[in-house]
Formats: C-alpha cells, structure tokens, sequence
C-alpha cells in the first residue's frame, strides 16, 4: 500500500504495516475514553434506575463506536505520524467535551450549553474527522471515493436523531411517554450506526494488522478491568475508616477482577489474535474483527462496567456505620447488575470463542447458567454475602476452563512466547545494526 503516496504527501498522512502495533498516541487517546467510561458509570449510580441504567449502556454503545472507529483509522495509518496526532487531538477534545455533556446528554440543563446540542455536536465531529481522513487516503480509490457520502450520512442521520431526542421529547406533557420516546430515538440511531457501518463496511474495511487490531482491543478490556478496581477505591466515602466489612468487600471485588482478567488474558486473547493472524482472505479477517472485537467485546466491556458500577454502589453502602454488618440484603436489582454485568462479561467470552476459534466453552457456558440459577437466592442474603458467593462461583467455573483444555492451552501460549521472543530478537539485531 505505500507509504501514503510518496514524496510531500507522505508528510500529511502514513499508511500502516502489517506488523503494526499500538502506538503510545493510541494509549494517550484512550485515556479520555477510561474517563469517559468513568463518568458514565458514576452518573449512573447517582441515580439508579432501569432507564438510567438504559440510558449508560446507551452511551457506552456510542462510545464505543466511536472508539472502534478510530482503532480501525489507527489500523490502516500511523496515528504518530504526519497529521493523524493533530487528527486526534480533535478527537480527543470532542470526546472530552462529549463526556463533559452527558450529564445533560438526554435533558438539557439551565444555566450552560444545550447539552444535546453538545453531546450531539461533539459525536458528529469526532465522526466526521474520522471519515476524513479515510477519504484522504482513499482518494484516488474511485470505488472507496464513492462511498465516502453514504458513509458520512450514517453518522449525520444517528446524529441528527439524537437532536430530536434532546428537544422533542421535553415538550411533551406525559413524561413517561417522552423517556420511552427518548430512549427509543437513541436505540434507532445506535442501530443506523451499527447497520449502516457493518453493511458499508463490506467494501472498505480492512484490518491491516491482526496484531494492532487485537492489541488495541485487549488494551481496553484491561482498562475496563481498571474500572472495576478504581470504582472499589471512589466507592467509600473519604473519612470513614477501613471497617472489616470495607476491606473484605474489597478483597472479594479484586478477586473478582483478578478472575475476569485471568479468563480473557490467560490465553483466550492470544488465541483470538492468532485466529486473526491465520485469516489471510481479506473477507474472512474482515468478519473476525468486526464479529468477534467490535461486535462481541462490546458486551464483554458492557459486563465489566455493569460489574464497576455494583461495586461501587455496594462499598459505599457497606462504609456507612448504620449498615448491617455483612450489609443489607443485596435485592432483585443489584443481583441484575452484579451477577448479571459477569454472566454478560463470561458469555461474551464464550462467543468469542466460539466464533473466532469454533470451540464451544463448556465450562464458562456453565458457569453463566450457574449463575442465573443462583442470582434469585442471592437477592434476599446480604451484600457481602452475595459478593462472596458470586465470587466462588465465578472463581471455579473460571478454574475448571483452564484445568479442563486438553492442550489447547499450552499450545496457544507456547506460540505467543515464540511469537515474543522473535520479535524481540528481530529488534535486537535491528538496534545492534542501526543504534
């Protein structure tokens, strides 16, 4: 593919390699989006409701396109070379200012900005910027050319949806009626998103390095698992003091986490990278990326979040001195959220799995069921006392997977070492020849 065109142009835009990885500008970009994940989550749990809670996985939707958006630019250029840092300095800024208005995101606040205007705006910016600089390099593809108008008007009608549901809906008396519509206007322009960027994404997406794709995708579940510890440390109250009830919630929810982290990153995401690795038709590799990191990593991230916002709920309830020792009773909703935000996070792994690799996860299936047959019976117990019967049940199902592979597992690690210890040796010889 070049190197952007050669000569002056090369300044403006580089393309990228098949050996890319993750650049540090990309890990720069993706702090505003932790925050932005951050700020949802502790918006939601102000005030938790069913539509709330509708409502952040909502934003957590666009969001994510958003962000998948620009790993797929930072796939095909070189997000720190040329003009892409400056490219994503917008970005970032846009997506500061969009995270900034989603307080006021559904229904404007007096004394600012229109806050669906911003939200809005913002998410059209960040959209648009994207699609140009796609355009720059697919300028002299006629058949890329041509799509760049449906592409952009994507984007503008999801957009323009969003309008109206900021404006609309509050002019109407029936308030019930206003959030349904509200929340059914969001819900079509997150569909015209996804389906209009999938069947376009037919002609032009194109993954040119398995290793940044991957890469880039692993980066942000582990960030989202970061989630989960930064909600276990905002969630007591400054000032109180480390009660036992505190401390044994904590070590439950870091088990939790550690357990999560060990079910993706043991091997799962190496053997999803080298699935990708091995698809070397075009078509095939466009399917795994869009079905198995866009498609099914957004649940998988959705779980993890859903699990953050539980715990950060349950140890500020926990802090305060009028709580039961082992905590109130947990109840149906918070039993939604936390066993629920797992199954969601193990389930999401298992389609990965399965799609990516044709192997049916038995064990992490099982552990899912076991969990929607026990959430009923935590619901009455207290808090702490679900916390720790979540993490039995997680930590076991999560042990019987690894000690059940039939050699899978040591094959799958065995090639990502020999893949590290190549590459470590091409660079060496790189650095003693030219450094």
């Amino acid at each position: 593919m070049g190197n952007g065109g050669g000569g002056r142009w090369s300044r403006v835009v580089r393309l990228a390699g098949p050996g890319a990885r993750t650049s540090r500008v990309e890990l720069f970009y993706d702090l505003v989006f932790v925050f932005a994940f951050l700020n949802v989550t502790t918006l939601t749990a102000t005030r938790l409701t069913p539509a709330n809670l509708y409502r952040c996985l909502l934003v957590l939707a666009l969001l994510w396109w958003s962000w998948s958006s620009f790993v797929r630019l930072g796939n095909a250029v070189r997000a720190d070379q040329g003009v892409l840092p400056v490219v994503g300095f917008i970005t970032v800024g846009a997506t500061f200012l969009l995270v900034l208005s989603v307080p006021s995101a559904f229904v404007d606040r007096p004394g600012g900005l229109n806050g669906p205007l911003v939200f809005a705006a913002c998410y059209l910016v960040i959209r648009l910027t994207q699609l140009a600089v796609f355009g720059w390099v697919e300028r002299t593809h006629p058949a890329r050319r041509q799509s760049l108008l449906p592409r952009a008007l994507v984007p503008t009608t999801a957009t323009a949806l969003l309008v109206v549901a900021g404006t609309v809906p509050a002019r109407l008396a029936d308030r019930r009626t206003a959030v349904l519509l509200q929340l059914a206007l969001w819900t079509v322009a997150i569909v015209v998103e996804y389906v209009g960027g999938t069947i376009l994404a037919r002609r032009w997406w194109v993954v040119t390095s398995a290793g940044h794709w991957a890469e880039r995708h692993a980066l942000m579940v582990l960030l989202a698992l970061g989630e989960s510890i930064i909600a276990l440390g905002l969630g007591p109250k400054t000032g109180l003091p480390l009660a036992g009830p505190v401390a044994v919630g904590a070590l439950l929810g870091i088990a939790i986490v550690a357990v999560l982290w060990w079910a993706y990153f043991d091997t799962l995401a190496d053997a999803l990278e080298q699935a990708l690795h091995r698809a070397r038709d075009p078509a095939v590799r466009r399917r795994l990326s869009r079905n198995v990191y866009t498609f099914l990593h957004l649940p998988l991230i959705s779980g993890d979040i859903l699990f953050a916002l539980g715990l950060k709920d349950l140890l500020a309830e926990v802090a305060e001195p009028t709580t039961p020792t082992w905590g109130a009773p947990l109840g149906g909703f918070w039993v939604a959220v936390f066993y629920g935000g797992v199954a969601l996070y193990l389930l999401s792994l298992a389609g990965c799995a399965l799609v990516a690799l044709h192997d049916v996860r038995w064990s992490l299936v099982g552990t899912v069921a076991v969990l929607a047959v026990v959430a009923p019976f935590a619901a009455p117990i207290p808090e702490l006392a679900a916390l720790g019967l979540l993490a039995l049940i997680t930590t076991v199902g999560v042990a019987v997977e690894t000690l059940s592979e039939d050699g899978r597992r040591r094959q799958v690690r065995h090639l990502a070492l020999e893949e590290q210890i190549a590459a470590e040796t091409e660079h060496s010889r790189w650095r003693r020849h030219h450094l």
